[in-house]
């Protein structure tokens, strides 16, 4: 995780492209049989770092499977207060919203729709106010038709 950490420190001082490379360099070493925690925290990443929107798409895919693989043990081993369960609203709505933007309305509704009922069981805290508002803002804008970026609240 500590390598992870390192990989998104650059993408968070705004290099892309190296945070891409390292973090896809962590995936060549865990991809199949690694620690799904670990595969599941570098595809996540991974997608927000992709030039396109099918990329994307495929990497939010790899989290979600790798999740599947996740149990609450291990993931405390990691953060006492996480719980797969959790981590779920976050991966359907990624998907929910790369799918709209590729105009794949059908897929990206069904996203919303898993996302919501699993967002509503999250805490009344920040990070869950944050995923339920951009669920509904996914939702909104597939109502209108837009396939425009998911713009920050």
């Amino acid at each position: 995780m500590a390598h992870i950490g390192r990989a998104l420190e650059l993408g968070g001082a705004g290099d892309r492209a190296a945070a891409r490379a390292a973090l896809t360099e962590i995936w060549e070493q865990v991809r199949g049989t690694g620690d799904a925690l670990h595969r599941c925290t570098i595809a996540h990443h991974l997608a927000d770092l992709q030039e396109s929107v099918a990329d994307e798409v495929a990497w939010d895919h790899r989290a979600l499977a790798a999740v599947a693989d996740l149990d609450d043990e291990r993931v405390q081993q990691h953060d006492a207060s996480l719980r797969v369960r959790a981590l779920l609203p976050s991966l359907h709505l990624n998907l929910a919203d790369g799918y709209r933007r590729a105009g794949d309305v059908g897929r990206a509704r069904h996203h919303v729709t898993v996302a919501a009922p699993l967002a509503a069981e999250l805490p009344d805290d920040g990070y869950g106010t944050m995923i339920r508002e951009a669920i509904a803002r996914v939702g909104a804008l597939l109502d209108a038709g837009s396939r425009e970026p998911l713009a920050a609240p």
